[in-house]
């Protein structure tokens, strides 16, 4: 079984800085993409950013500028530096893994971290 850790979150004014971290555990063989989605009250999930295992990078518009995600692929650990935050960001952000195989065998899985609370004041 795959589990998703995170770490990090938490109160910050406008305008400060969080960081985010998230560690995959378990029989893992390989990871395609590791990311973060994120849920505010009243609205859907929606992406913040991901990382592919190349390094290939996307971010949601809004967070273009301000939030870096990076990644280790031998630790099976993401982080998403986030900067310059404002009310908007505030919301439970999520970690996710896609494309996660736990054998040599082609089948690949989805896992989800529990989610943490980024709250951003004015």
């Amino acid at each position: 079984q795959v589990q998703l850790v995170e770490s990090g979150g938490g109160l910050v004014q406008a305008g400060g800085s969080l960081r985010l971290s998230c560690a995959a555990s378990g029989t893992i063989f390989s990871i395609d993409a590791m990311g973060y989605y994120r849920q505010a009250p009243g609205k859907q999930r929606e992406l913040v950013a991901t990382i592919t295992r190349t390094g290939i990078t996307n971010y949601a518009d809004s967070v273009k500028g301000r939030f870096t995600i990076s990644r280790d692929n031998a630790e099976n650990t993401v982080h998403l530096q986030m900067n310059n935050l404002n009310p908007e960001d505030t919301a439970v952000y999520y970690c996710n893994a896609d494309g996660v195989r736990v054998s040599v065998a082609p089948y690949t899985y989805r896992y989800w971290g529990q989610g943490t609370q980024v709250t951003v004041s004015s």
